[in-house]
């Protein structure tokens, strides 16, 4: 692969504000040569050094199989990269007296509720951005991964069954449910949606004029992006691109955890705010100063990455997470930042505040190597450090960590036990119900039993005898992870319980059946 050069010569011989006037030389061909490459339908990036936008533009199309370009006005969906907007939409409020960071949620929202009393007392709205309430990696996030027919309410009410898997405040794990309880704080406080807040007091007031808070709002907008996807290999990520379905995307319940569409134009806005401490160039604020400051401060520390060797430079000595960004070190500057995925898209938005430098980079499809090799080279470029061919070292792992994945499903794809299962099918076939997450309904059919995830609109299909009384799941929607579904029988034979995990060992955290336990619903019920 061929490296991405990034520092112009020329940047040499003049000031440093002059410097990057324009893109590095020969940036926009080689985004393209590397889009090619790789097979990335569409990426657009912005730039912004010292209150200028020096680049924003788009490479390649929205769609494949059409021609239609992507452009500096193109939205893609950017995921969690938006929990810093719904973090500004609250530091707006806190301006204006409405709330403060450590107000407990329930002086607020007295109806809502945690597992344990205590902490629904104690909790407070700094503690839903921050990933310390106890909660698990992802837990919940089937609540609305891929999508849902829950309001939000109804979804933030169902917090009260999620039980914790560590202590209050005692350590790091990333979730998005608390940031639905966040956005469904906004509606309680201001009287409005979060969708109508976010679009008319951060996204219009903050110059961001193609992004949208609603769905049916981008489904109109004929210049967006289409998610894509590799799905007909043993894993995802594996084999060919493909177009998925738009609607298909997070469940609304859960928007405000990154349910934003932006175009390169609307990033370069953002981060030209985020880089002002909450000035807009126009003149007036979006926030205060103070606020810039609390939203950058870190909260929660984050354990460490270990990388392999051809990535160490990327090993930071601190993580750790503030109001919707995490905070760390690289090559000795402070780094403030925060990723984002959807099915079929994928955001990064960095900013070297040191420097009044910040980019976002944005694809339709979910190519983490080539992100992440972009996002190290601009790093470096803007560090003035050699060039380290990132591209090349982040994909060659994103593949061998794909590889892995496949040589695992292979192996243990060969060595299922001819065994079982114990019952006739008619003695699987039940509802089951999660305190958290519902029903889901096992049937019996002329070709065996089927699945059904009631609260997930058609997240279906059917199930293949595994082993045991273990059964794999064939989803009707090839875009959902498959799973194992193992039934545990009392001392008579009846189901007692029900377990599931993902197939796949690298699948998404947000596909957390892991956290699922399912009993039967008895007939009164």
């Amino acid at each position: 692969m061929k490296p991405l050069h990034l520092l112009a010569s020329a940047a040499l011989l003049v000031s440093p504000a002059a410097a990057w006037a324009e893109p590095p030389e020969g940036f926009v061909q080689e985004v393209e040569t590397l889009r090619e490459e790789i097979g990335a339908p569409g990426i657009a990036i912005a730039i912004v050094e010292q209150g200028e936008t020096t680049l924003a533009r788009g490479w390649g199309v929205r769609k494949l199989g059409e021609s239609a370009p992507v452009d500096s006005e193109t939205l893609f969906q950017t995921g969690s990269t938006g929990k810093a907007k719904t973090a500004a939409a609250l530091a707006i409020l806190v301006d204006e007296g409405k709330i403060g960071w450590d107000d407990p949620v329930i002086d607020h929202m007295p109806w809502f509720r945690m597992y344990d009393p205590w902490v629904t007392r104690e909790i407070t709205i700094r503690d839903l951005l921050v990933h310390r309430s106890g909660l698990g990696l992802g837990q919940g996030d089937l609540l609305f991964v891929p999508r849902s027919s829950l309001t939000r309410r109804e979804t933030v009410e169902r917090v009260a069954y999620l039980k914790p898997k560590t202590s209050f405040r005692a350590a790091y794990a990333y979730d998005n449910i608390l940031y639905a309880v966040a956005g469904q704080l906004i509606e309680e406080v201001t009287g409005q949606s979060w969708e109508d807040f976010i679009r008319e007091r951060v996204l219009r007031a903050g110059g961001m004029d193609n992004a949208t808070s609603e769905s049916e709002n981008r489904f109109r907008i004929p210049n967006r992006s289409y998610p894509h996807a590799r799905l007909n290999g043993p894993l995802r990520g594996l084999g060919d691109q493909q177009v998925l379905d738009e609607r298909d995307e997070l469940g609304r319940s859960a928007a405000p955890a990154g349910g934003l569409a932006l175009s390169a134009e609307d990033m370069a806005a953002w981060l030209k705010i985020q880089l002002a401490h909450g000035a807009l160039p126009g003149g007036g604020r979006l926030f205060s100063e103070e606020q810039a400051r609390e939203m950058w401060a870190p909260v929660t520390a984050m354990p460490n990455q270990t990388l392999p060797e051809q990535l160490k430079p990327a090993e930071p000595t601190y993580r750790s997470y503030a109001l919707g960004w995490q905070v760390q070190d690289y090559r000795g500057h402070r780094i403030i930042s925060h990723g984002g995925g959807v099915f079929g898209s994928i955001t990064r938005v960095v900013m070297i505040p040191d420097l009044d430098v910040g980019f976002a980079i944005m694809l339709n499809s979910e190519e983490s190597g080539m992100l992440l090799g972009l996002t190290y080279d601009l790093l470096d470029h803007y560090l003035d450090e050699p060039d380290f061919d990132w591209t090349t070292k982040w994909q060659d792992w994103f593949e061998e960590r794909l590889e892995g994945g496949r040589q695992f499903l292979e192996q243990a794809g060969a060595t299922p036990v001819d065994v079982g299962p114990s019952l006739d099918p008619s003695r699987y076939a039940g509802r089951y119900r999660d305190a958290w997450y519902g029903d889901v309904v096992i049937g019996e059919d002329q070709q065996g039993l089927t699945i059904d995830f009631t609260t997930t609109p058609r997240m279906a299909g059917r199930l293949e005898h595994w082993q045991y009384d273990t059964f794999k799941t064939v989803f009707e929607d090839s875009a959902i992870e498959p799973a194992f579904v193992t039934f545990a029988l009392d001392a008579d034979g009846a189901v007692a319980k029900v377990s599931m995990k993902a197939v796949s060992p690298i699948a998404d955290f947000s596909w957390d059946y892991r956290d699922l336990d399912l009993a039967p619903v008895g007939e009164t019920e």
